[in-house]
């Protein structure tokens, strides 16, 4: 049976998030077994709050919480890098390995961006109106 796509499921920030998680789980099985609750943990529930809270905006019928879950996922992105820079310090993340998922962050902010910058230009129209 062929289920419609929910909205967000169409937004390539979305997808990309969802790559940025599965490569960031298979990252963390590298991880020592004494990060599993700390560090680890940390870095998979940023993660995971990237794609579910664009999904969770998409939900939202007003610009104001459409932006909220927004920034909510840019800041959780940031969350993830910043942790991996910490885990990079700490020997478990090299540094091209790190490189490459700052670039994957950079441009699903990018895209975070844009989509913010959109729903502003949809309220200033909107309350012009």
């Amino acid at each position: 049976m062929d289920f419609a796509l929910f909205s967000f499921e169409q937004l390539d920030m979305w997808k990309l998030s969802m790559d940025f998680v599965s490569e960031i789980y298979e990252l963390l099985k590298e991880f020592p077994d004494g990060e599993r609750y700390a560090l680890t943990s940390q870095i998979r529930r940023a993660a995971i709050s990237v794609p579910s809270n664009i999904a969770e905006g998409t939900s939202r019928f007003s610009i104001k919480e459409k932006l909220h879950f927004n920034e909510i996922a840019m800041g959780s992105l940031t969350e993830v890098v910043c942790q991996l820079i910490i885990a990079n310090r700490a020997g478990y993340v090299d540094d091209n390995t790190l490189s490459d998922f700052k670039s994957q962050a950079l441009r699903i902010g990018m895209m975070l961006s844009g989509y913010r910058r959109t729903m502003l230009n949809r309220k200033i129209n909107n309350d012009k109106e």
